[in-house]
């Protein structure tokens, strides 16, 4: 490939001049333009490989200049860049045709990766995909969190798609939220979306629910019952909890997604549906495989995209906006004045684990419209279980706050045991300054080379640990980037011990 233009349009000169010295590093050559009208004059005259536009600008959006780029120029890979991020803008990028959609801050590593990439993805395709339609209504789910990005940017690359979706995440993080904005921002937006919680059928009437049933097929059957496969024809079923589901269930449903039909129960005639199927669980479908309880062959039929929605404590940066949201929100349905956190109360509510995650927040919300007397919320007015305990420095888990609600799909976790007492810096400083002068006396030098990849090394395999091997939080946690992490973990040669 030939060197490399990329061009940056951002009114915020610090974010051009970072892009310009990063890319200028990696042997891209870089023009900056301050904003979208500037851009567009150069590119009557000038055509980059790659475009990377911020998306809020005075004057020209990002998503503005976008479609009037594409208008032009339809091969050009266009990354956008943005500081406001959420599903929308997600959606309406990838709608519009960008290559890729980079929330702010990001790894300057993963920024450089990405312009190459689009580049090289551009060569090889010689053309880019035509601009879409806008995006469907707007959704209610909130997160500025790493792990949240890599949520909406899913959401984004599956907007075209009818393709289905196993969706997994702890019970009260919103799985259904992103059920219903995968069915929203697709083709079938305009057809129905029906939600099953396979959990909360009796065993005996599941077959009937699914598939309906005929007149006189069972005591009570006092007329022809279409299912759920049938109301969701040309639409979108989502399957909520599928790890209990009965093992005879589980037979007739990959029946049904291998061949597109099924029988009403006592029916004789094949009933055949077109339906996108987005199913969701809180459990290991992998272990209840191999367990005998999950059929494998169904797991694989589901499993063709996962998606999984992190945990409240992988995303306690987007607390505080969630308790606003839902402070907003339960004042606007109760009719009450809204209610607001002060800044303690805030900050504690954010070091909370959440074990009922989004749902158990939203519950607590509900209860302070109610309960608490003034309009500011202190520490005081919390409900007694999520105080903070006058014999510990430590907060308490949020486990058990609106147990009902919380626990509505499946069993909620077991508490988690109190935090050990950490290492006091003082002992490790001492430790490492022990090891230094050791290593002097012996005649070694250079020894950062050979002390910064040991911390490095442990450092990453704690965050590893930490975060059950997800690498994207893991990086989140280092302050790096995910292609970062990759990097190092190659560079000190750790990627067996972290696959």
């Amino acid at each position: 490939m030939a060197e490399l233009t990329a061009w940056v349009v951002d009114d915020d000169e610090s974010i051009r001049w970072v892009l310009e010295r990063a890319l200028k590093a990696a042997s891209i050559n870089v023009v900056c333009f301050p904003g979208g009208a500037e851009l567009l004059d150069a590119i009557a005259e000038d055509v980059p490989d790659v475009l990377l536009t911020d998306i809020r600008m005075p004057g020209i959006s990002g998503l503005d200049l976008l479609e009037r780029v594409h208008a032009v120029q339809p091969q050009l890979p266009v990354i956008i860049i943005t500081a406001h991020s959420d599903l929308d803008s997600a959606v309406s990028s990838y709608r519009g045709g960008a290559f890729e959609y980079l929330p702010k801050p990001f790894d300057l590593d993963e920024a450089v990766e990405l312009v190459q990439r689009a580049a090289m993805v551009a060569e090889e395709t010689g053309a880019h995909d035509k601009p879409a339609s806008k995006s469907g209504p707007e959704s209610t789910i909130i997160g500025e969190a790493p792990a949240m990005q890599e949520v909406f940017r899913a959401i984004g690359r599956l907007s075209a798609s009818n393709i289905t979706v196993l969706i997994t995440g702890e019970s009260g993080t919103g799985k259904e939220l992103v059920a219903h904005a995968l069915h929203e921002h697709s083709p079938r937006a305009d057809r129905p979306f029906i939600a099953v919680n396979t959990a909360a059928i009796p065993k005996e009437l599941m077959e009937s629910e699914f598939f309906g049933h005929e007149k006189g097929a069972f005591t009570g059957a006092s007329g022809q019952r279409r299912g759920r496969f049938e109301q969701a024809h040309g639409g979108t079923l989502f399957l909520d909890e599928i790890g209990d589901m009965p093992a005879d269930l589980q037979t007739r449903l990959l029946r049904v997604l291998q061949d597109g039909q099924f029988y009403r129960v006592g029916g004789h005639q094949a009933v055949k549906v077109d339906v996108r199927i987005i199913a969701a669980t809180n459990q290991n479908l992998e272990a209840e495989v191999k367990k005998g309880h999950f059929r494998e062959d169904l797991f694989h039929r589901l499993n063709v995209i996962r998606l999984r929605v992190p945990p409240l404590r992988e995303r306690r940066e987007d607390i505080p906006l969630l308790l606003n949201f839902f402070l907003g929100r339960a004042a606007r349905e109760l009719n009450m004045e809204i209610k607001t956190l002060s800044c303690g109360a805030s900050q504690y509510l954010t070091g909370l684990d959440w074990a009922g995650n989004v749902r158990e927040l939203e519950n607590l919300c509900r209860w302070l419209t109610v309960m608490a007397p003034g309009r500011e919320v202190v520490l005081d007015d919390l409900p007694i279980e999520l105080r903070p305990r006058a014999d510990a420095g430590h907060p308490p888990s949020a486990m058990g706050f609106g147990a009902e609600s919380a626990t509505a799909d499946a069993p909620a976790a077991p508490t988690s045991a109190e935090p050990s007492t950490p290492v006091a810096p003082a002992k490790w400083d001492a430790l490492l300054s022990t090891w230094a002068d050791e290593r002097f006396a012996s005649g070694a030098d250079h020894l950062l080379d050979e002390a910064i990849p040991r911390l490095e090394r442990v450092m990453i395999r704690a965050a590893l640990a930490h975060t059950d091997g997800h690498r994207q939080e893991a990086a989140r946690l280092l302050g790096w980037g995910r292609n970062t992490l990759t990097r190092k973990i190659k560079e000190l040669s750790m990627s067996d011990e972290s696959a």
